[in-house]
């Protein structure tokens, strides 16, 4: 650290770091200082007392820890929270949600992205990983908003060589955007809808451009089953056959992976990862969720998510941190997996990895993006603190994430959101909900047949 002044100086707080093996721990009576984007030093409050600075904040009581990462979601789908309850999967996306997304504009794809942003920065989520259409618009919403994302325009075969063409043009035009705050993916939408030949074609095109690859696969066993009836393959086999395994891959869900297809995975040329959304899973009723132990086994991280609100209701990550530990509890029978440590690994270099971030994001150490957050632990819920690390996964909420800072600039401070007008956003939406929720036109963007 230098005597010159600081862009940004946290101080008073606990700081959540890493060991040189990975282990997150925490100091106390701790300070982040921040120099340009960067976090330039983790170091005592005493250090910093005389320092000056831009920007100060006084943060105690609160815990600095690595912004949160949405692995997956389907940032503009909040403008359809709610509108498809209760129903099994194929009913969803057949009967509401594909008739509801034939009519979507870009106007509408703007303005979910801009309630699904605000909502993420009011949850301490800095950076997410979106895979949807009309992208254009959402990457100009990230640019505008602050946050960091990893973007990717969907694509199915029935489109033809044009949605092919067009998820590369995107990804073209927009990596490193936003003062390199975007990266950006191919994003074939899934193995049952986007056949073998579009897949190897995308595996050409990622390698031959340097992209990396994020799609469903394996989303549920009743994929996987449907898979080996008809092809006689699972459908992560079906991404190694198509080479889209020997590609750096971000694979959404994957609850339907079976134990044959952990060496497929294993011996993947690619850097592989998967993104979990357990509270999804468990409104479907999906008999399996993502198989975390088994892909820690094998050296594959699992970075939480949200999936889209049409699904999820919500895009907290929190939430999923904390769902992710039950579940892995309940489904192993093990108490004792996942601890509350782990989950936090989870929530920050293992998902910073999963968007191919990992050497840039996830821990607040010297040298790594200044995506911050401030969690308030003087509520009732998360009083008194015997194990810092359970109280953050098991009791703390987004609702206690106070300020989120994204390459140092601060774009919310003590719960106010400094770049987002929240109120405008939803007056034009509600005028735009009667138009897209209409299904009287009979049309469908796709089917589900798996």
């Amino acid at each position: 650290m230098t005597d010159s002044p600081a862009d940004l100086v946290i101080t008073g707080c606990t700081v959540l770091v890493h060991d040189e093996l990975e282990r997150p721990g925490f100091e106390e009576d701790a300070a982040v200082v921040v120099r340009d984007g960067l976090v330039d030093s983790v170091t005592t409050a005493a250090a910093v007392r005389h320092l000056g600075a831009a920007e100060r904040i006084d943060a105690h009581g609160q815990v600095a820890m690595p912004g949160l990462v949405n692995c997956h979601t389907h940032a503009p789908m909040v403008a359809l929270r709610g509108v498809a309850e209760d129903l099994p999967t194929e009913e969803w996306f057949n009967d509401v949600v594909w008739p509801i997304e034939s009519n979507l504009t870009e106007q509408d794809v703007e303005l979910g992205a801009r309630l699904a942003c605000a909502e993420m920065i009011r949850g301490g989520v800095t950076c997410f990983a979106d895979h949807y259409f009309a992208m254009d618009a959402v990457a100009a919403v990230v640019e505008e908003c602050g946050m960091r994302a990893h973007l990717g325009q969907a694509y199915f075969s029935s489109q033809g060589p044009q949605g092919r063409e067009e998820s590369l043009e995107f990804a073209l035009r927009h990596r490193g955007g936003a003062g390199g705050r975007i990266t950006t993916a191919l994003a074939p939408h899934a193995p049952y809808t986007v056949d073998d030949a579009d897949l190897a074609a995308t595996a050409a095109l990622a390698r031959e451009h340097g992209l990396p690859v994020h799609l469903h696969a394996a989303e549920n066993r009743d994929q996987t089953e449907a898979s080996l009836d008809r092809h006689g393959v699972t459908p992560i086999e079906v991404l190694g056959r198509t080479g889209i395994l020997d590609t750096d891959v971000l694979i959404a869900h994957g609850t339907g992976i079976l134990e044959r297809d952990l060496p497929v995975l294993a011996g993947a040329g690619g850097r592989v990862a998967v993104a979990s959304a357990p509270r999804g899973y468990l409104k479907f009723a999906w008999p399996t969720t993502t198989p975390v132990r088994a892909l820690r086994d094998i050296g594959i991280p699992v970075g939480l998510a949200t999936d889209g609100a049409a699904s999820n209701n919500s895009l907290d990550v929190w939430e999923s941190m904390a769902l992710t530990a039950l579940l892995q509890k309940s489904t192993t029978g093990d108490p004792r997996w996942l601890t509350a440590r782990q989950a936090l690994h989870h929530a920050t270099l293992q998902s910073a990895r999963a968007v191919g971030l990992g050497d840039t994001l996830g821990t607040l150490a010297a040298g790594r993006r200044a995506d911050i957050v401030l969690v308030d632990l003087t509520g009732p819920h998360t009083q008194p603190v015997h194990d810092l690390a359970a109280t953050l996964v098991h009791s703390a909420r987004a609702s206690d994430v106070t300020t989120t800072i994204v390459d140092g600039r601060v774009l919310m401070r003590d719960r106010e959101l400094l770049t987002l007008d929240v109120p405008s956003v939803v007056r034009e939406l509600e005028q735009r909900l009667p138009a897209l929720v209409d299904r009287g036109h009979g049309r469908r963007i796709q089917d589900y047949r798996t």
